[in-house]
Parts: structure tokens; sequence; C-alpha cells
């Protein structure tokens, strides 16, 4: 009988799973370890190696996972035809170099935050992904949290309503980096965020970009991001690494409701408020005065999503997999990276010019021509 096999169980019960895919984890310093954990995890993934210039620190990480092979040869790693991929979890400044040595190796590669250390270098990665048919995924940890992936649904249901502001604080006591700033440390995550909820993805006209440098290390460690949007909406990043209280919280406020995030409150966080302001013109076409106007409030209800916990670098490992197995576009792919790098680039112009507002769009565009 058609669809059955001989003991007479049905074919698809009795398909052979597909094999895991390979994996090499390249940086067992802050970052690698959460990534290797995931990786061994997942039954979609076998972790092959754990890289890294050192050896004893590459094994530490592996023992800890359970075991893996362990390298300090990236070469060698790459020239390993078993392995189908790799993760680099390496400073941003070597991300390019990592990245298109495996691309070239015919691997598919996922990337620590940010994508690059420049958009330029951002973007030759993602055109050498493109040219070969690979997987090029940006790891926006934030991006595969439940609470996040709840807000990315509320707004394409248009609970919110249209977009009208999102402000945004990820502040703490941390470590002051040696090599990026704080926007360059901090941002990235807020940016990756807009980006993934927001209809249209992150599209910022420009970016006004202000930081202090209180200790003196060279490089800003306090600093404020103000970006129109191209909606019509404003989007605020405030970053921080000297505040003694730790706050990660984004508002998105809509024209009918108005969105809170905050991830450091497990029990309630996600909140979504049915209060705000409703504008009507007085005679409206009729009122001489553009500022002949009736301000009311709306004052409505509060409700909390329930979200299911798991940890997001599960989701983001997953997601790996799914796009290599289905020859698509993961959902935080190279381009989402691009597009952050946008940011980061122009706020770092804004920097140098005492703060004056620098275009972002031309590079989305000139990202588009490329494609």
């Amino acid at each position: 009988m058609e669809g059955r096999i001989a003991d007479g169980g049905s074919a698809r019960d009795r398909a052979v799973p597909p094999a895991p895919l390979r994996v090499a984890v390249i940086g067992a310093g802050y970052w690698g370890p959460n990534l290797a954990r995931n990786f061994r995890a997942s039954a979609a993934w076998e972790l092959a190696s754990i890289c890294d210039l050192d050896l004893e620190r590459a094994q530490r990480v592996a023992d800890r996972v359970g075991g893996a092979p362990v390298d300090s040869d990236l070469a060698a790693v790459l020239a390993d035809p078993t392995i189908d991929a790799v993760a680099i979890a390496t400073p941003a400044r070597t991300h390019h170099a990592i990245a298109l040595a495996a691309l070239e190796a015919g691997k598919h590669v996922m990337v620590e935050k940010p994508l690059a250390d420049t958009r330029a270098r951002g973007l030759e990665m993602v055109e050498a992904a493109r040219s070969r048919g690979l997987v090029l995924m940006a790891d926006h940890t934030y991006c595969y949290t439940p609470a996040v992936l709840k807000i990315r649904e509320l707004i394409e249901q248009g609970v919110l309503g249209d977009i009208l502001f999102v402000d945004s604080v990820r502040i703490n006591l941390g470590l002051v980096q040696p090599d990026v700033d704080v926007f360059w440390d901090l941002a990235p995550h807020d940016l990756s965020i807009m980006d993934f909820v927001l209809p249209g993805g992150l599209d910022v006209v420009s970016v006004s970009a202000h930081g202090s440098d209180p200790l003196g290390t060279g490089k800003s460690c306090v600093g404020y991001l103000a970006m129109p949007l191209g909606c019509g909406a404003m989007a605020h990043i405030h970053v921080n690494w000297l505040s003694p209280t730790k706050i990660r919280q984004m508002v998105i406020g809509g024209t009918e409701r108005t969105l809170v995030w905050d991830d450091l409150n497990p029990q309630q966080r996600v909140s979504v408020y049915d209060r705000g302001v409703d504008i009507a013109s007085v005679s409206r076409g009729t009122a001489p005065d553009p500022r002949a106007a009736r301000v009311s409030y709306r004052l409505g209800d509060t409700w909390a999503p329930a979200l299911p916990e798991h940890e997001a670098l599960a989701g983001v490992v997953t997601e790996l997999a799914a796009a290599i197995g289905e020859h698509r576009a993961p959902r935080t792919d190279g381009e989402a990276g691009l597009r952050v790098l946008s940011v980061l680039e122009a706020a770092t112009a804004s920097l140098a010019a005492a703060g004056a507002p620098q275009p972002a769009r031309e590079r989305a565009l000139e990202e588009g021509a490329a494609r």
C-alpha cells in the first residue's frame, strides 16, 4: 500500500530524522561558553569543536558543557569538511576576517553582535555569504526572547496602532570595554530589537548622538541617541556604563496603546497600557488656528500577556539550523546586522560632529543598491 512499509507502520512514522549539523564555536571567552552549552543541548546540532587561541580555556569550556573536541588552530577547524557551520564569539574587530575565511571554506556562519566593526566590512560579509548561497546570521539574542517575540506579535496585530515613539534605557555599573565605546557595546541590543519588532525594521532617517567620558577613558561611557524614524515616530536610546542601578526597559507608544518591556521584572516583563492622549480638532477643517484643538486623555485597562520561559539562545541555535535546512535567510540575518551597523556608524559620525544629526537612510539605500 502506498505510504506504508513492510511491517505495516507508516513511512512517515518510520522516517529517519535528519542527522545533526556539526558546528564549531570560535572563541571561548565571555559569550562562547553560552553558545557551546546551547549547541551541545540542541538535538539539531553536534558540537564538533571549540576553538580558541588559549587551548586551556577552550578545554575548560568543553569540560563544562559535557565534552567536545578543542583546537587552537582556526585554519584546521575550517578545513574540516565535516563541519557545517561556525559560531563566532570573538572581539568585533576579528569578525570580518574569521567570517570571510569560514565562508570561503563553505561554512554557514553565525556572528555575535555587532556583525562587524564597520559597515563596509559587514557588507562584504553579507555579499560573500550571498554569492556562495550560505547562511550568515547575526546573533541578536534578545530577538529570540519570549518577551520580544510577543512584542513583535502585538505590533504586527495592530494592538498598539501606529507607532509614535520608542524610548529605551539600558544602563548599569558595567565593564568599560577596551576596544569600543558604550554605544557600540550596549546600543546594538536595543537597535536589533527595534529592527525586529517595528514595521519596516530599523528605518532610521538620521542619528544625533551625545556622549560623555567622565572617567577619561578616551571613549564615551554615557550616551544618548535620538533617531527620527521613516514612519514619523521618534526613537531614543540611553546607554550607560556608570549607573549604580541596572535598568533594561523599552517603552513603545502607539496611537491606540503603549507597551512597556521591563526585562528585569520576571513576573511582568511586558505590560500593555490602554492609556494615552487623544487629539481631536475642534471644528476640523474650519478652525483658522491649528492650535485650536482639544486634548483628552484616555484611561483604560493595563494587562500583561502570559509568556513562556525558555532561554533565548536555544531559539537562536534552533533558528540557525532551520535556516540552513530550509535554505532561507534567518530571522536576524546579515542585513539586519547591517542596519544596526548603519546606525552605529552614524552615531560615531555625530559624536565627531558635536552631536549634529548624521544621515542613516543613505546607508540603507546603498545597501539596497548593492543587492
